[in-house]
């Protein structure tokens, strides 16, 4: 099918697409992305302008080409090269160690996406407060096809674009506890829909302004905003402290030791505007943290409470 809008363009910086939107997938089961086996990564979108579905490929010489369905192709187009971390600035990233530098060199196209869906990526994080990553990724799969609208266009395989605030907070109780939602986080997503204007708002803001504008919304802490600034923001530096796993993940990888949050920001310093790039790239070196010898986060069936 011939996509409705399309958009070639040469990035400023050497991008690789499967890292640098990799972050944006929510699980192998996500029903607003697909990676194909072509390698081009599929993603429907809500725009202010209707639902998408736009198709990102790699093409030869380093151009980028994005094709879009939907009443809202035209827009989601547009912002492709946006979402591809085209204002991500890697300049400034001084490696100052080797095993970073060694990760840098080895990932040179590792860009800092920006979605600009600020509640969207909100949702998805909250779902993920407090619970193992697979049990967050089950719930979102859950909600966002049983309230998603279907994808437009010629989807690999059945798409769905996530519910906007009005759809989050039509969602009945009995609905988050089939998904495995406790009531705490779906009452806080269900708070957040109620100012999801405003919180869209903050895409148009300063990170520090932005960040502000998150953690006013009762059950979204630092971690969530962080979480969201990496995604929706585009922001390299967001840090998610008070992450379970993070700040011994980087005392192991910097340092061979485990970490407080408070050490892990003091180690994290030297790279003060790039830490989340630092984050990332460890993770894409495949640099590896503390050894896995304590117990993990439990797995607690919501729907049997």
């Amino acid at each position: 099918m011939i996509a409705d809008h399309a958009l070639e363009w040469r990035p400023r910086h050497p991008t690789d697409l499967r890292q640098t939107l990799g972050s944006l997938r929510r699980g192998f089961g996500d029903p607003a992305f697909h990676l194909d086996r072509a390698g081009a990564v599929w993603r429907a979108v809500r725009t202010v302008d209707g639902d998408a579905t736009i198709r990102v490929r790699q093409l030869p010489g380093g151009l980028l080409r994005c094709e879009g369905w939907g009443p809202g192709a035209g827009l989601a187009v547009e912002q492709a090269p946006e979402l591809l971390g085209e204002h991500d600035d890697p300049s400034g990233f001084v490696p100052l160690l080797p095993v970073l530098d060694t990760a840098h060199r080895r990932n040179p196209g590792l860009r800092v996406p920006r979605t600009a869906q600020v509640f969207e990526a909100l949702a998805a994080s909250i779902l993920e407060q407090k619970v193992i990553t697979q049990q967050a990724h089950d719930s979102w799969r859950r909600l966002v096809v049983r309230f998603g609208a279907v994808a437009p266009g010629p989807t690999p395989r059945p798409m769905h674009v996530v519910p906007s605030p009005e759809q989050w907070r039509a969602i009945p109780s009995w609905e988050w506890h089939k998904a495995g939602v406790d009531p705490r986080r779906a009452a806080t997503v269900q708070n957040a829909a109620r100012h999801g204007r405003r919180l869209e708002e903050a895409a148009g803001m300063s990170q520090a302004d932005a960040t502000a504008r998150l953690v006013l919304m009762p059950g979204v802490g630092p971690w969530t905003a962080a979480e969201v600034a990496q995604r929706a923001l585009g922001d390299a530096d967001a840090v998610s402290v008070g992450d379970y796993h993070l700040s011994n993940y980087i005392g192991h990888a910097l340092a061979g030791r485990d970490m407080s949050d408070e050490e892990m920001l003091e180690a994290l310093a030297p790279w003060a505007g790039h830490r989340y790039r630092v984050v990332r790239l460890l993770g894409a070196a495949g640099v590896r943290g503390r050894p896995r010898r304590g117990p993990r986060m439990p797995f607690v069936d919501h729907r049997a409470i």
